[in-house]
């Protein structure tokens, strides 16, 4: 199908009713959609760097954004990783050193790295 045809199919997608929705109802419904299509399909995308180490500047570009499930896709795309992973460096940012422990997590050097770039940029955890 050419790219023509597929934006068209989805402009008439985008014209039907949803619910008596306004239109910034319906585009917030379908950027979720999209964002839960890019999680679903997570195996097509390169995940070439999943499981390698994270420099503290990448952690400091995905900090220095807001916690959102779009901002997850987007970096998750970024820097070839899972989505699950950019979540989790989002969750382990704000959560207490001392609600780690009881996780055995306090002493991982993964999370400390991260709290110590959460540190550096000023945000509370």
């Amino acid at each position: 199908m050419k790219k023509q045809d597929y934006k068209l199919g989805i402009y008439k997608l985008l014209d039907l009713e949803l619910d008596d929705s306004s239109l910034d109802t319906k585009i917030q419904f379908v950027k979720k959609v999209l964002i839960d299509y890019q999680k679903d399909h997570e195996d097509q995308y390169d995940v070439s760097n999943k499981g390698k180490p994270w420099t503290d500047e990448q952690l400091k570009i995905i900090l220095s954004d807001a916690p959102t499930k779009e901002n997850c896709a987007k970096y998750a795309v970024l820097f070839k990783r899972g989505y699950g992973s950019i979540e989790q460096i989002y969750r382990w940012a704000a959560t207490p050193i001392n609600s780690l422990e009881g996780k055995g997590r306090s002493n991982d050097s993964f999370v400390l790295q991260i709290k110590k770039v959460a540190r550096q940029i000023g945000l509370r955890g």
